[in-house]
Formats: structure tokens, C-alpha cells, sequence
């Protein structure tokens, strides 16, 4: 299908909406209405053709009593679904009786929902308003009108030509996508609430199937998308694996399995697949993240655009039951990975999209047999640097590289999608790498291989061409270096998060002041000012700076009185007596079992990164110790990161111009203005 002819059918039902329902509802509740009668009619003209055979066989099998009908009423309309009733949508405008009523059974009967089907087109709910409007005849009479074509047949005029060609399900798609698109727009619907353009979901159907066509055999593949909107991804990726196929002479069946959130997409799914002769009851309503459908399934393909940058607060409270983070134990999301058995793949709640991800990975087959499975995915910017050392983020990273299953990430151009404009990457991923990949990642830079657009679509103003696609596929398959292919080791990508400290410094004043600031902070504790005037009488008031040497007169003359300095007596009597003084001795001291202590300052704790390619040694003493030598690091703290900083591997430096250039530049400008400016006041009298 055309671009022509899928702008043609959207704008002709975007015109129905304005129409029909302008006055009966307001401009957000249009899409209440117009995307299920758009379902409801693609239904109703698939069906048209075999009407009669099914109400023939219909009026059979009741004659003969049979209970049991489904079977054979779908295999007279030549689909999984058929509609028994004696109504099309045409044949309600030709019916003096017909009202609300025979409608808002046809979605029921074409659909077969059952009332707990949260996929049930919504439409009869919108019947009595529509039709006690006096909106419902006309509604129909534009859906079936002979200006617009929604069945897969071609409509001919006259003289046999086609005066309106048949519209695939990959047609109807774009239809579908297409409205969403601007209803979602007209409502400010959120930038991650976007539908992927096909040339992108090509791309990423591509990047699964091709590099291992030769490897694909006879039998059954599963396919998975945790975020399937209308399921365009399923479709593309059911198209071209039975394409390869039919290339390499094979016989093979697939399943498509999908789950998704929105009722609205959800129900459009749903019936699309329906339509292909899917089995639609692999496509469930329900949130991915805390409600997966298919907790035993394991799949040889899977592909998603998850949305990112949207709060996933909700999913994690019901993951965690309502103690956050700590409190999710989903296998999905904690893991044994890196020595440690609970470790979290659980990200901030206000973007989940990485969760999607660590979803599919965990449904992947194994390894040891077969192809293993392949991932595509797409997210922005923040899942490839997001999140510091030791966070849910950086987690997912590390463990998804050190399990050595990321391939590749490709760099998107902007303004490539509908509804947001921000740079995106697709993340290629694999538990069976080919040798030659193993212990590497590619780095892919698309964002300047695409072709403009003469109008935009949104904020969409580019898109791929098909050479394009193969450009950037021939790219991956290659896996060679270059100005747009760059290849690393996995290690390249982690780093250690050091915690470098430096020593706390105090200065001891025992003056009047600071000795009535701890009278007070002390409760006039009379036992520990009398220790503490000992000290002053035998140090003097000072200002001392070393804390160390009034710190042990201090425990000398407590021990010679018979005075406990307890942690509390202690914590009064630095808050009072102390001031923070670079110039003054570091604070130490020794534990009885000889242990040396050195006390951090922590308004100077700093850290580190020290890439996993250098050592934390040699890194500490090249970088650290020349500028702060009394400087350390604390061990304990030590934390392993990842991050794929892919826009600085592509940055291209552009020299500055030059002064001389500028200012050439400045002298002309001013020439030219005044030039113009002589001849506005020339006709100045």
C-alpha cells in the first residue's frame, strides 16, 4: 500500500469525526467512537462476500437442530469469526425497522467477545447517545460510503478499471496507526504514547530474521511483542520470516503472542489478527510489568518499541507490595548475577522502559539448542547512560553485557517517529552470538541515513528508504569498523565507581563561647564540663589543630575522674568544641586491637569513575594523588557501572572559525546594512 492511499482513507474518516460528532461529543471522545466503527466496517466489508453462504448454511442448521454451529458458520465466511445475523451495516441504512438495536448486536456477533473480553470493540456503549442524536444512520451511511474502499477487494468503476484498490491488513494498519496518531496528538497524549513507522519496525524485523536466514528451519516459531499496540510489529515480523522462508524453501508455522495495556489498541490487535486468521487468544489485556500473561513461554523471536520516559509507579507497587524497590521478587527482576543472588534489574518508577527489556530477556529459549532467541527493541537516550553505578539501570546494562547478549545499538535519526522528536536507538540482542561477535558490541551510527519527507506526519519528518534499511542492515552483517560501524569489547563498556576520601580536619577551640554552646547542647552535664575544664586549664583555650592530642587529654582526664564519655557525651562535645579547618591535622586514631582510623570529611568525598580497560590502582594514582595526596579510597564502596556513551564514539569535532573570517563576515553585513538603510531614509523628505 501506498503512502497516497493510506493519507486518503485516514483523512477521509478524520473528516467523519468532525462531521458526524461535532456538537454530540467533545473533540477527545471523537476516537471513542470512530476507531471501533473503523474496526467494525474493515469486519463488516471482509464479511459482505460470503453473506449469503452463511445465512444459507445459518437457516440449515437450524432446520436441522444443530446446537453447535461456530465451526461450520466460520468456514462458510472464510474466517475465524462470521456474523449470523441478518445485518450488514449496508442493509441497516435499506432497513425501515433497523435502529440501535441491530447495531449494537453486530459487534458482539462479529467479534464473538465474551462480556469478560476486555477486547470487545466499544462501540455499544456509544449506540443510544449516537442514536438518540440523530448521528447513527449518518455515521453508517459515511463508513459504507463508495468514496472509500475498507475491504481487501478493489472497487471498479464502470469501464473495469479500479476506481478505488483494496486495502491489505498491512494497509489497514497504517490506517489504524495513522488515526491513533492524531488522536493522540489532538489530546497532547505523552511523547512515549507513540506507534512505531513501518520502515522502522521493517528495519528491526530485519535485524532479527536476516542475519541468521540460512539457519531458520521447518516448524513452529514464536513470536513476542510485550508492548503490541495494534500489533504491527507482529505482522511485519509474521510477513518476513514466512518471506525467508518461501526464499530458502522451507515450511514453517508461526505464533504470535502480544500483550498490551490500552483497551483501545489492545481490542484493534486483537480483530486484526483476527482477521489474518490468528489465534487472537495470544494476545492479552494486562500491564506486561506487573501482570505478565505468559510466565512459562519461551519464544524464539522477540521485538517491541515498550513506551520511556512514563511512570511505571503504579506496576511497581503492585510488583512490590507497596514497599517499592526492596520489595519486588519477581524472578523477572531479580536475579543471581555477578555473586550476588538478589540482584535487582529493578529501575526508577518514573521510567520503566528498561523493565520491558530485562521482560523479554527473561522469556528467551536456551542457548545450548537450536538459535536461542533474538531481541529488538527500541528506547531513547536514557536507557544507554541513565542510572549511576549500582542502580537498577546501570544493573540491567551489566547484566545483559556480561552475559555477552548485546549485539548492537543503532543510533536513529531524530524526528523519526510520530509523536516525539528525541533520538532513539534500537538494541539488537542474542543469548547465541555467533563466534565471531562473541565478547563484542557494534555500535551503529543511522542518524544521518534517511530520506525527508515532503510533508511532515506529526513530528515525523523523515523516514528510511529501503535502500536505507539494507544500508544499515549490510552495516550489521558486515560487523566491520568504519566512520558509522564502530566495534568494542564488552569490558570497554563497564567502569568502576570509586569513593575517593579525604581526611577530616578539625580544630578544637575551648574558649568561653564554645564552652557555654556545650553547657547548653550538654544539658549542663556537670560531669562532662568538669572533664573538659581540665583539658582547657591544662592545654589553654587555644584554637588547637590537633584534634588528635586534645582527643586523648580528653580521654585521659575522663578516665582519671571516673567520667564514661558514651557516643552522645561524645557527638555534644565535637559539635560544640570543633570547626572544620583545612589547615588542621588530620583526625586518626588507633582502636584498641591497633587499628588505624582515619576519619572522611564528607563534605570532600568525590568519585571516581576508573574504566574496566585501566586498574583502580593505577588509575588513583595517575589521576587522584598528584592533586589531593591524601587522598584513599574506600573499598567498601567500590561499585561495578556500565554505561554505552554512543554519541561520544560517533562526535565529530568542528574546528571553530577563525577571528578573521568573523570579522570579515561583520564588515560585509555592515556594508549591506548600510546600504539599505540609505535607501529607507532616502525617501525621507
Amino acid at each position: 500500500m501506498d503512502h497516497t492511499q493510506h493519507n486518503k482513507l485516514a483523512n477521509f474518516i478524520w473528516l467523519i469525526a468532525d462531521d458526524v460528532l461535532r456538537d454530540v461529543y467533545v473533540r477527545g471522545k471523537y476516537r471513542d467512537v470512530i476507531l471501533p466503527m473503523t474496526v467494525l466496517r474493515r469486519i463488516d466489508a471482509l464479511l459482505e462476500p460470503t453473506k449469503a453462504k452463511v445465512l444459507k448454511m445459518k437457516a440449515f442448521l437450524d432446520e436441522k437442530k444443530v446446537s453447535t454451529q461456530s465451526a461450520a458458520l466460520a468456514k462458510e465466511a472464510g474466517f475465524s469469526f462470521y456474523n449470523a445475523s441478518p445485518y450488514t451495516l449496508r442493509s441497516l441504512l435499506r432497513s425501515p425497522q433497523a435502529d440501535g438495536g441491530q447495531l449494537r448486536g453486530l459487534p458482539r456477533r462479529l467479534l464473538r467477545q465474551r462480556r469478560r473480553d476486555h477486547g470487545e470493540v466499544q462501540l455499544p456503549g456509544q449506540l443510544p447517545k449516537l442514536f438518540n442524536a440523530d448521528r447513527l444512520g449518518m455515521l453508517i451511511q459515511r463508513f459504507v460510503s463508495p468514496d472509500i474502499n475498507l475491504s481487501p477487494e478493489p472497487v471498479l468503476d464502470l469501464k473495469g478499471g479500479v476506481k478505488h484498490p483494496g486495502l491489505s491488513n498491512l494497509g489497514m494498519g497504517y490506517v489504524f496507526e495513522e488515526l491513533i496518531r492524531r488522536f493522540n496528538e489532538e489530546n497532547n497524549e505523552e511523547a512515549g504514547e507513540h506507534f512505531t513507522p513501518r520502515e522502522v519496525v521493517r528495519l528491526m524485523a530485519s535485524l532479527l530474521f536476516v542475519p541468521i536466514k540460512d539457519q531458520i528451519t521447518d516448524g513452529t516459531w514464536l513470536v513476542y511483542d510485550c508492548a503490541c499496540g495494534t500489533g504491527g510489529m507482529l505482522t511485519e515480523a509474521d510477513g518476513m520470516l514466512h518471506e525467508l522462508a518461501e526464499t530458502h524453501h522451507k515450511k514453517l508455522s508461526t505464533h504470535l503472542y502480544g500483550q498490551e495495556v490500552s483497551d483501545e489498541t489492545y481490542a484493534i490487535c486483537k480483530a486484526d489478527l483476527m482477521i489474518k486468521g490468528e489465534d487472537e487468544k495470544n494476545i492479552r489485556f494486562a500491564s506486561t510489568l506487573s501482570d505478565d500473561q505468559f510466565k512459562r513461554v519461551e519464544f524464539d523471536f522477540m521485538l517491541a518499541n515498550p513506551p520511556y520516559g512514563k511512570s511505571w509507579k503504579a506496576d511497581l507497587e503492585k510488583l512490590g507490595s507497596g514497599d517499592g524497590k526492596k520489595g519486588v521478587s519477581d524472578p523477572r527482576f531479580v536475579v543471581s548475577h555477578d555473586g550476588n543472588p538478589e540482584f535487582s534489574l529493578v529501575t526508577r518508577s518514573s521510567d520503566g522502559q528498561l523493565m520491558f527489556l530485562v521482560n523479554m530477556l527473561s522469556k528467551m529459549k536456551g542457548a545450548a539448542t537450536g538459535l536461542g532467541s533474538r531481541v529488538a527493541t527500541i528506547h531513547n537516550g536514557s536507557s544507554i547512560m541513565t542510572g549511576d553505578a549500582g542502580q537498577g539501570e546501570s544493573n540491567i546494562r551489566q547484566w545483559i553485557i556480561e552475559n555477552d547478549w548485546l549485539e548492537a545499538v543503532i543510533g536513529l535519526p531524530e524526528n523519526l517517529f510520530y509523536n516525539t522528536g528525541i533520538a532513539t536507538y534500537i538494541w539488537v540482542l542474542t543469548n547465541r552470538k555467533p563466534a565471531h561477535r562473541k565478547g563484542k558490541v557494534q555500535l551503529i551510527d543511522a542518524t544521518q541515513w534517511f530520506t525527508k519527507l515532503r510533508r511532515n506526519l506529526g513530528k515525523k519528518n523523515c523516514e528510511f528508504s529501503p535502500a536505507q534499511i539494507d544500508q544499515i542492515l549490510a552495516t550489521f552483517v558486515d560487523f566491520k569498523p568504519g566512520e558509522q560501524s564502530k566495534i568494542f569489547d564488552n569490558r570497554e563498556f563497564g567502569y568502576w565507581q570509586i569513593t575517593v576520601e579525604r581526611p577530616l580536619r578539625l580544630r578544637v577551640d575551648l574558649g568561653k563561647e564554645n564552652l557555654d554552646a556545650l553547657r547548653k547542647a550538654s544539658n549542663g552535664d556537670d560531669a562532662l564540663m568538669a572533664v573538659t575544664a581540665t583539658v582547657a586549664a591544662k592545654l589553654g583555650a587555644g584554637p588547637h589543630r590537633d584534634f588528635n592530642a586534645v582527643r586523648k587529654s580528653v580521654a585521659a582526664a575522663a578516665k582519671k575522674a571516673g567520667t564514661k564519655l558514651t557516643d552522645k557525651r561524645w557527638k555534644q562535645w565535637r559539635a560544640s568544641l570543633t570547626t572544620v579547618d583545612p589547615t588542621a591535622d588530620a583526625v586518626v586514631w588507633v582502636e584498641d586491637d591497633g587499628t588505624l582510623i582515619r576519619e572522611a570529611d564528607p563534605e570532600l568525598r568525590d568519585h571516581e569513575n576508573v574504566p574496566m580497560t585501566d586498574t583502580i590502582e593505577a588509575y588513583f594514582a595517575r589521576e587522584v594523588l598528584p592533586h589531593v595526596p591524601d587522598a584513599w579510597i574506600d573499598e567498601e564502596k567500590t561499585v561495578k557501572g556500565y554505561e554505552i556513551p554512543f554519541t561520544r564514539h560517533f562526535y565529530k569535532y568542528q574546528a571553530l572559525r577563525s577571528l578573521e573570517d568573523i570579522a570579515k563576515e561583520l564588515l560585509e553585513l555592515e556594508k549591506r546594512s548600510d546600504g539599505l538603510l540609505a535607501t529607507v531614509l532616502g525617501g525621507v523628505a
